[in-house]
């Protein structure tokens, strides 16, 4: 596919040995510093665009489709790797186009991967803003602040709990609002409040940009002797968050530390301490039968454990956006660009 481009978005094709990637660029022509977009799951680099473009001219502003994903390549995803193929890639892109130390800014999965690449080269970062971030423990499968693992199947985790309706509907190119249709997840998740309608049509294009099937998205699943009856496989995009695979707490262990800043929505529903994607939040509500009780199945507290990780590492700025949900660089466009701006400075 040829992704929508803005006007000031130019697109390059980047060919590295690892993939051939799609890079967006909000050109620059004298640069002081360099800030590199990754997108989170379900999405591409399209949804950065807005974002890129209101930045200050003396901002190179590059956005990676990680694989997979929008124009980039599709390869086999590795979850036994955790996002590791994902933040390797983006390290091969950067590497291929030359760049030093830059500024990372990653939403949602794309908050994980940025946080890997900081752990396998911390003296390439500059800085790092988080944009709903998943938790450093992963998505599904643990407890408390210190991200305990509830069990070693890490059932309710992985490509197994993916809505098997959304991912046809994303195989088909389904741009109908029916309510598991991509519009109808992005007006009720990715946003608290969908009725600035301006870009829908680019973010459902951006979402149908997903490569479905087992090495990719959702990826495969396993059964589970634990409630509630399966757990993660090993291939596939979903894989990749299991707390089996995937860990990123020891960034408060680095001997560099580059400032973070963290924003988030307060009516976040995809990211959350009680998240309608955690199927334990939804067995607690009744949602899903057979729940076995917050001893052996609790909600996982995304946003309490991704604070006690950056409270232990330090350098670090946290904003909350009131009415605003999965997407602070949507929702509130205008503050989301004045904090980013501030945090580059």
């Amino acid at each position: 596919m040829t992704s929508t481009l803005l006007d000031g978005i130019v697109a390059h094709t980047v060919v590295t040995p690892r993939l051939t990637a799609a890079v967006f660029e909000r050109p620059s022509e004298s640069p002081t510093r360099t800030v590199v977009f990754i997108h989170g799951n379900v999405s591409s680099s399209l949804f950065w665009q807005p974002t890129m473009l209101a930045l200050d001219p003396g901002v190179r502003a590059l956005a990676i489709d990680l694989r997979g994903f929008g124009d980039s390549e599709t390869l086999a995803v590795d979850g036994t790797r955790g996002v590791r193929d994902f933040s390797d890639d983006v390290a091969t892109v950067l590497a291929e186009l030359g760049l030093g130390a830059v500024n990372l800014v990653g939403w949602s999965m794309g908050g994980g991967v940025v946080l890997q690449y900081l752990l396998d080269h911390p003296d390439h970062v500059a800085s790092i803003t988080l944009v709903s971030p998943v938790s450093p423990y992963g998505f599904g499968g643990t407890a408390g602040p210190d991200g305990r693992v509830l069990n070693e199947e890490n059932a309710g985790a992985g490509g197994g709990g993916a809505n098997a309706d959304f991912v046809a509907r994303l195989a088909a190119g389904d741009t109908s609002d029916d309510p598991t249709s991509p519009r109808g997840i992005y007006r009720t998740t990715y946003v608290k409040d969908p009725s600035d309608t301006t870009y829908e049509d680019l973010w459902v294009e951006s979402m149908l940009s997903t490569k479905t099937g087992i090495d990719n998205y959702p990826g495969d699943g396993s059964t589970a002797a634990n409630w509630p009856g399966f757990g993660p496989g090993t291939r596939g995009v979903l894989n990749t968050m299991v707390p089996r695979h995937f860990n990123v707490s020891a960034i408060t262990e680095l001997d560099s530390k580059p400032p973070i800043l963290w924003v988030h929505g307060a009516d976040d529903v995809i990211v959350s301490d009680t998240s309608l994607f955690d199927l334990n939040f939804l067995g607690q509500l009744g949602a899903i039968p057979g729940w076995p009780g917050a001893d052996e199945a609790p909600p996982q507290p995304m946003v309490t454990q991704t604070r006690a990780v950056l409270e232990r590492y330090g350098n670090y700025e946290e904003i909350v956006y009131e009415n605003c949900g999965h997407s602070a660089h949507l929702e509130h466009p205008d503050e989301f660009r004045a904090a980013l701006t501030a945090h580059l400075k």
